[in-house]
């Protein structure tokens, strides 16, 4: 039985997102919530490389071993605002609780976590609705993660799309965006610039470094986009309630601001990637042979 209706797809296409409030019941998810709240309360800072994740606002992104390695596991990365300076007498130290501390935990989550396993690689409503959206023949599931946006100190994420951080050729991704909590213009919900994915190219892609790190490289024979996006007329806030799946297509742009509230916004997000198209070594994320990408719908 579909799950998306025909108007649902007509807005998919049109806009480029798509929300579908109460996706996941209730107990589905307080169920993913329960499982997010614990991650974030076994944490313990003993060990950690102290990796943040940053983005191009804080000058950067991150690039290390820890941040590259978690392709097959389920790795901790902090908020930039969440430690204090280095300096060459003291290191750097968390301002915060370490359960206070985290920005985001991936990248494995749908394959490792039983929970969110549940929820996504084996929920027969998943498979339907990449079946129902007709954007890829093999769907695989990557970058599966738990996004914190802590209260007071959850920062922005820059205008951006997805294709150029989950690149393949031709480009195929698409996010899929679970709202765990009430996700508010207040403490920082998405914001989308509808259509734009029928004229933003995916000119840019981020990759691995060869001397280490990430960087951003050009996609050969595609121009680059001369929008100012940020500029343009039209976006779209779109506050929703815990339990709202919204589907992001890999070339629309989105944002959202930072979390200057009172209130955690807990979200659960994962991509889906057409496994027949070319996805290679320069990526950021890589599969490997033990843990290839799974497919939605191969079991």
């Amino acid at each position: 039985m579909s799950v998306l209706s025909p108007e649902q797809l007509q807005r998919w296409r049109q806009d480029g997102y798509l929300i579908i409030t109460d996706f996941y019941t209730s107990e589905d998810t307080q169920e993913m919530l329960n499982e997010a709240r614990r991650l974030l309360k076994e944490f313990k800072l003993e060990g950690h490389p102290l990796t943040t994740f940053k983005t191009e606002v804080d000058g950067g992104h991150v690039g290390d071993d820890y941040f590259l390695g978690s392709n097959d596991k389920i790795r901790y990365f902090l908020e930039t605002s969440s430690l204090s300076p280095a300096t060459q007498t003291s290191p750097a130290k968390l301002l915060v609780s370490p359960e206070r501390s985290i920005n985001k935990i991936g990248h494995a989550l749908a394959p490792l976590n039983p929970v969110f396993r549940r929820h996504t690689l084996e929920c027969a409503k998943i498979s339907q609705l990449a079946i129902d959206l007709g954007e890829h023949d093999d769907p695989r599931v990557l970058q599966s993660m738990i996004i914190c946006k802590q209260p007071r100190i959850g920062g922005p994420v820059p205008t951006h799309n997805d294709s150029t951080f989950l690149y393949t050729d031709p480009p195929s991704a698409v996010g899929a965006w679970v709202a765990l909590e009430e996700c508010t213009t207040q403490n920082g919900c998405l914001s989308f610039l509808p259509g734009s994915h029928k004229t933003a190219r995916i000119s840019t892609r981020f990759v691995r470094a060869p001397e280490g790190g990430t960087t951003f490289e050009p996609v050969p024979g595609v121009e680059p986009n001369e929008e100012k996006w940020d500029e343009m007329d039209g976006w779209v806030e779109a506050p929703v309630r815990p339990g709202t799946l919204v589907l992001i297509h890999g070339s629309v742009m989105h944002r959202s601001p930072p979390n200057p509230s009172d209130s955690s916004r807990l979200i659960y997000t994962f991509h889906m990637i057409e496994g027949k198209a070319k996805y290679d070594e320069r990526n950021w994320l890589q599969p490997t042979r033990e843990m290839p990408f799974p497919s939605l719908l191969r079991g």
